[in-house]
């Protein structure tokens, strides 16, 4: 993730100054709060041996995925609209507790029109509905340009997108937080949309870590700079900010650099919630080497 990175993340005061936003009750969950952690894919070679089982193939990379972490930040979607049958079988290799989070297409994202007037919309929301129970939470990412004079686009999209399919949304342009009534206006329109606000937590745009919840879920994408000591210290906060929410659902995605030790900063962090008693989550588990069938010895 290229957005916020710097070149001496050691040097930046990551202390959360803005507080957490206050929760009404009614966006709390009733009991444990379930949490939900994960990547950014599951394509990584590097997690075979460690974190996938020995000899695992390309082929089963997702089941074992399924078996560590119980979301994906699905960035694929971003790049294609994928088919139904796709969904499907993406479905089938990941446990019932799994949740997808798929990014809206760039088509609609990045287009001047994100899709209005277009058959886009349509065939996006066909194939994300195929993902009935693990459907998590959609989430467009607005391009770098796009900037709070647009938000009357942003209105006519919320509007065109099914209440049915759960949406976030992530700003990046520095004018969505110029100051207070902006943050406020788009805090009122996503909330009437019921529309989750995506919070960002990166090193070198500390403005888009704007700590706003607008419905009873919230999705964080958190970047590490390759588990440096502040990487911890940071989860450490998020642990008791997600105390204080409580939210129905969160997404929370632990990047780093090239993914490859994403699965570290996810058990961590799932760890510190475990030790909870408000927490409902998992996270992943170096791979051991079941014991060997006791009748394969007679």
């Amino acid at each position: 993730m290229k957005f916020g990175k710097v070149a001496a993340p050691e040097r930046i005061d990551f202390e959360m100054k803005t507080p957490p936003a206050e929760v009404q009750k009614e966006q709390q969950a009733a009991g444990k709060a379930p949490i939900y952690i994960g990547a950014t894919g599951w394509s990584m070679k590097e997690w075979v041996g460690k974190w996938y089982a020995p000899g695992t193939k390309t082929v089963g990379f997702l089941k074992e995925y399924g078996r560590l972490f119980n979301t994906i930040e699905l960035n694929t979607t971003h790049y294609r609209i994928p088919t139904l049958e796709q969904v499907e079988k993406w479905c089938e290799q990941v446990p019932d507790d799994f949740r997808f989070c798929p990014k809206i297409p760039q088509r609609i994202s990045h287009a001047k029109n994100m899709g209005l007037g277009t058959g886009l919309i349509a065939q996006t929301t066909e194939a994300f509905d195929r993902f009935g129970i693990k459907m998590g939470c959609c989430f467009v990412q607005l391009p770098p340009y796009f900037g709070a004079d647009r938000l009357e686009l942003l209105r006519l999209f919320l509007e065109a997108w099914p209440k049915s399919l759960p949406l976030a949304v992530e700003f990046r342009h520095e004018s969505w937080f110029a100051d207070e009534s902006v943050i406020n206006r788009w805090h009122e329109l996503l909330t009437a949309h019921q529309t989750t606000a995506v919070i960002t937590d990166v090193a070198g745009r500390r403005d888009v870590l704007h700590m706003r919840v607008t419905t009873n879920k919230t999705m964080v994408r958190w970047v590490g700079n390759g588990l440096i000591e502040s990487d911890y210290e940071r989860l450490s906060d998020w642990v008791e900010v997600l105390s204080y929410w409580k939210l129905a659902e969160t997404y929370i995605f632990p990047h780093q650099p090239d993914n490859v030790q994403a699965p570290e900063a996810a058990a961590w962090l799932a760890e510190r919630l475990q030790e909870t008693d408000w927490a409902d989550t998992r996270g992943p588990k170096v791979y051991v080497e079941p014991p060997p069938d006791q009748l394969a010895l007679f």
